[in-house]
């Protein structure tokens, strides 16, 4: 799409309006998400694909968090095929939204700050959910959290991380670290990179994460209220199991990822 055929971002005014009808649906969902913790994650969360079928807590996860989105004004798109459990999923990051993305389209133990554990409600979801939760900085907390990576992929399960580190802003791809793609290897499971890309009318829209210094209220209430649109999942080609050369997977996975996202002008005209 050319330059001239991009339509104007929408003003502020319009997101009130969004809030009226938006902030009811989020509560009553978020009632849901509870009852469906309670009810079935809690005691269906470690069942695992088998002949390719998609276990019903895992699909459960990928109706809710569709839901969510959908109540932000985001239509989840699926673009490709993802690889059948147990699989490492690496994707780029751009805030907290991004498990709902990736979890609207396939289930799997994601990789979190330790801080979100303490969250009220949402830690007890996550939790519930299998996340597995890394205090940043610590050297001994990283080689836990690698432990039980290895154990969730070696049972059957997925597991999804965000190589970065950290969330970037502006579109900005952040150089992958290296050492989480150990896991993969110590579990014998392949590595499938996924990029997370929001776009608007086909141009890609390069701040609907964080911006710089925004906060996680001030970004989840501008989502809240903001105009539609798409949040593209690209299940990429799995990059090649190389014991040797963890920084080479590490690249080709932020390679493959940067290309998804770049295949349009980007727009920054996030409402």
């Amino acid at each position: 799409m050319s330059m001239d055929t991009v339509t104007a971002p929408e003003r502020a005014p319009w997101q009130p309006i969004r809030y009226l009808w938006r902030v009811p649906l989020l509560l009553g969902h978020i009632v849901l998400g509870i009852l469906l913790c309670s009810l079935i994650l809690s005691w269906n969360q470690h069942r695992v694909m088998k002949n390719g079928r998609v276990p019903f807590a895992h699909r459960m996860i990928n109706w809710w968090s569709r839901l969510l989105m959908r109540i932000f004004g985001l239509r989840s798109v699926l673009i490709g095929k993802p690889l059948p459990d147990p699989v490492l999923f690496v994707a780029n990051h751009t805030s907290w939204i991004d498990i709902e993305l990736l979890h609207s389209q396939r289930a799997a133990c994601f990789v979190a700050k330790a801080e979100i554990a303490r969250w009220p409600l949402v830690g007890w979801m996550a939790a519930t959910g299998g996340t597995i939760f890394h205090r940043r900085g610590s050297n001994h907390s990283l080689a836990s959290v690698m432990a039980v990576m290895v154990e969730r992929l070696r049972s059957g399960r997925s597991v999804a991380v965000f190589p970065e580190g950290g969330s970037g802003y502006n579109g900005v791809l952040k150089v992958f670290h290296a050492r989480i793609f150990q896991a993969a290897l110590d579990a014998n499971v392949p590595v499938q990179p996924v990029a997370l890309r929001f776009a608007r009318h086909g141009r890609r829209v390069i701040d609907a994460g964080f911006r710089e210094h925004e906060s996680f209220m001030a970004n989840f209430l501008r989502l809240l209220g903001s105009a539609p649109l798409d949040a593209e999942v690209h299940f990429l080609d799995p990059v090649p199991s190389t014991p040797d050369a963890r920084r080479r997977m590490a690249e080709l996975s932020r390679e493959r990822i940067a290309a998804a996202l770049e295949d349009a002008v980007p727009d920054k005209a996030a409402a």
